[in-house]
């Protein structure tokens, strides 16, 4: 088991330091689960627990030989034999694994014929395995077949009390087929189900051309195929990109049918869904979506779910599950009336339920070597080519031995034939008559055992006649099993000739459509309209119709006041930035309107502890802004740019402990200037040029030379003008316009410390 790893030796026979004696157990408990439960074998497709399961269902005579198949026995008898003889594991993992193999909706091709409630997709599990009979399905013929032909090694179980095979001599590549799903320590697996006739001919062509083209693989095994169906919406290059490394994700999305009823009326109805998905699930997102429950710490719903429920509620009337025996899934949605436009309905589901997701597909699995490794279609198919392509010749090597054997005994009765007179005479009067035709007939062991132990009606003229036939067809089987063992093409034509025999006795056609489309995005319609985003010093929010706003009419609650409004449109976002440089965004038109407070900020974002609110911007996605801090950095950013998808917000701007985020200001059309003003006055002009955008955020460049004891403490962009503010002597507020003439001093370039103005003796802030 630990051929894999290098261990550092032990200090002494009788101790070892805890860190490697740590290290050691760990990396065996690593492997042994790596190995021995969680990871499917390139060869034939199956966990440790799996195998057992089939060859112990094989030994107890479960294998499907004839057209009605073995009487099926309970499921508990098969878990008892499992557990008793290979698997010395609970009684429940065993039977969790018959069962997922008797599942037509888990497995694309089931290899346990089961009888009995085995489950449902909607997540009822199976009956106690005292209720339910299993048998090995058709299928499973093409990895048990072989199994006694000397085709694969075999072990000693847990106890060695008997042997157990280290793979099942799989006639097609059933880690394709039927997928496996597993987390080990360290790794993961994730194998979609693929379609047999597809994987067979993919087989076949690399088998016929070791140089055969991505796009000539591809073309064969194009994507997955699922046993319930749905539609694969990935584009191509995804695909071949996941098949490529080994790890990617497929968009997927259930198929449906649109059933017109009487007077114009119609009704829209889900066939097929996407794996992972069931009908009750997308009930009871369905229900959470039109009559949402208030979260955990909030007092009312939240405007996001009203406005979602608002949404779903305009085009769904009702739904209702008919699925059945006959229809396996059937969910019918009513539209609110006929006038609702069929792709509304449409996209409002898939943007919203799970009747659209994305399937994770990551190829790890116990290679032909021993080793687990991420592997891409073309490794796969070839390992098992590899195997394949050992196993059967194993299998001829095993054949022709029999057959030798058989041309050996069958001489032998030749002979005696032709002397029959003379060995029975030698075994009436002979003590020992095996070591007398021994030397008499120079036979062999086994041919002189043969003669003893034939029956006198075997001694008739017909049985040489009989004989000469069998021998004709052996010597002609022994020609051809050593034209395979002595042709590497004579056995690629053997591999191809039953693979495409298999592929034809148990392919059936593609389940799941493969089908490119865009993801669907449920579009809100919004009202475009002028609004006015009132925002409080305590953070209540609100929007207010037009931009004809007096400021001096606004009420707030006792203890606050106003910090600032901003004339917008209804489909513009509010940003929200905090003290640790994230930045929130809110939909305006989430906002409450109306005569009231408004709505807390907090309430619409989710704020991480210790973190407070900084400075808000409500303006079109293209504004441009300038972020500062008052150590110096800032830089340029669209506001589209610091938009997030979710309420815990865009970790944007990188702010050191002793930095502070300045407000920020939105960039004119006609500014070209950049003006910095620090704590002890002096102020830095600088042009526009000298910035850049970085949309993807970040600690910005440095504007200004500053220090601790006088920080960066306003910026501004202008055109011609500006005024700093500040007071004067004696703390008197006051004013200073510079123009172009005074602006001049005060010109630099980026980074530079800048110089005082004049007249001040505190400044505040420019504009």
């Amino acid at each position: 088991m630990n051929d894999l790893f290098d261990f550092p030796p032990a200090a002494s026979a009788e101790t070892l330091p805890l860190a490697d004696y740590a290290e050691r157990a760990y990396l065996e408990y690593a492997l042994s689960v790596v190995k021995g439960r969680a990871l499917p074998d390139v060869c034939d497709g199956n966990k440790p627990v799996q195998r057992r399961i089939l060859y112990a269902m094989h030994r107890m005579g479960l294998a499907f030989t004839t057209a009605g198949g073995p009487k099926p026995v309970k499921s508990a008898r098969v878990v008892g034999d499992v557990l008793g003889r290979y698997h010395p594991h609970g009684d429940s993992a065993a039977y969790d694994a018959l069962v997922r193999m008797a599942q037509g909706f888990s497995q694309r091709y089931p290899l346990i014929d089961g009888q009995g409630n085995f489950g449902s997709r909607d997540g009822d599990g199976a009956a106690a395995m005292r209720y339910t009979e299993a048998r090995l399905a058709p299928v499973a013929r093409l990895l048990l077949d072989e199994i006694d032909e000397g085709t694969v090694d075999f072990q000693p179980n847990y106890d060695g009390s008997t042997e157990e095979p280290r793979q099942l001599p799989a006639r097609l590549p059933f880690v394709l087929l039927n997928g496996a799903s597993g987390i080990a320590v360290g790794l993961a697996t994730e194998v979609p189900s693929h379609n047999l006739r597809e994987v067979a001919a993919a087989a076949v062509a690399l088998l016929k051309s070791d140089k055969l083209g991505d796009d000539e693989l591809f073309a064969l095994l194009p994507a997955p195929d699922f046993p319930g169906g749905g539609q694969i919406i990935s584009p191509a290059a995804d695909l071949r990109e996941a098949y490529t490394s080994g790890r990617g994700s497929l968009k997927v999305r259930a198929r449906w049918v649109i059933e017109e009823l009487a007077r114009g009326q119609w009704q829209l109805v889900v066939t097929e869904l996407p794996p992972q998905a069931s009908a009750q699930r997308v009930l009871e997102e369905i229900e959470e979506l039109t009559n949402p429950k208030v979260k955990a710490g909030k007092k009312a719903l939240l405007p996001e779910q009203v406005q979602l429920r608002q949404a779903v509620l305009a085009v769904l009337d009702a739904v209702r599950d008919e699925s059945s025996k006959d229809a396996p899934v059937r969910l019918v949605f009513e539209p609110r009336s006929r006038a609702v436009e069929q792709g509304e309905l449409i996209t409002t589901l898939l943007a919203h339920t799970s009747l659209e997701g994305s399937v994770a597909m990551n190829l790890t699995m116990v290679g032909i070597d021993g080793r687990p490794v991420q592997k891409g279609l073309r490794r796969i198919l070839q390992e098992w080519v590899d195997f394949r392509q050992a196993t059967v010749e194993r299998r001829t090597r095993h054949r022709l031995a029999r057959v030798l054997e058989r041309i050996h005994v069958l001489e032998g009765r030749q002979l005696v034939l032709l002397n029959i007179d003379e060995v029975i005479r030698i075994i009436r009067r002979a003590d020992e008559p095996k070591p007398a035709l021994i030397e008499r007939f120079r036979l062999s062991d086994r041919q002189a055992e043969d003669i003893l132990e034939i029956r006198l009606r075997q001694l008739a003229r017909l049985e040489a006649i009989r004989i000469e036939q069998e021998l004709a067809e052996l010597r002609e089987q022994q020609g051809k099993l050593d034209e395979i063992l002595g042709s590497p093409a004579a056995l690629k034509r053997v591999l191809v000739r039953e693979i495409e025999f298999d592929a034809k006795a148990h392919g059936d056609a593609r389940r799941t459509l493969v089908q490119e489309e865009r993801k669907a995005v449920a579009e809100v319609k919004l009202v475009d309209e002028p609004v006015s985003v009132v925002v409080s010093l305590k953070g209540w929010v609100r929007a207010l119709k037009g931009h004809e706003l007096d400021a001096a009419t606004l009420a707030f609650k006792s203890g606050d006041a106003l910090y600032g409004t901003f004339a917008c449109r209804s489909v513009d976002p509010l940003l929200v930035f905090g003290s640790n440089g994230r930045v929130y965004s809110v939909a305006v038109a989430l906002l409450p309107g109306g005569r009231g407070d408004g709505v807390p900020i907090t309430t619409l974002i989710d704020l991480e502890p210790g973190t407070q609110v900084a400075h808000y911007f409500a303006g079109a996605a293209e504004h441009t802004l300038l972020l500062a801090n008052t150590g110096g950095f800032g830089l340029l950013a669209k506001g589209g740019d610091m938009v997030g998808r979710n309420r815990g917000g865009k970790s944007f701007l990188t702010l050191d402990a002793s930095e502070r985020l300045l407000p920020p200001v939105a960039l004119g059309p006609a500014h070209t200037q950049v003006a910095c003003l620090a704590l002890d006055g002096r102020l830095l002009v600088f042009p526009l040029t000298e910035l850049k955008l970085q949309g993807n955020g970040g600690k910005g460049l440095t504007l200004m030379d500053v220090d601790a004891k006088a920080p960066l403490v306003s910026v501004a962009t202008f055109a011609a003008a500006l005024e700093v503010l500040g007071s004067g002597r004696g703390g008197k507020p006051k004013e200073e316009k510079l123009g172009a003439a005074a602006l001049e001093a005060h010109q630099g370039k980026r980074a530079r410390k800048g110089r005082k103005v004049q007249g001040l003796v505190k400044v505040a802030r420019v504009r």
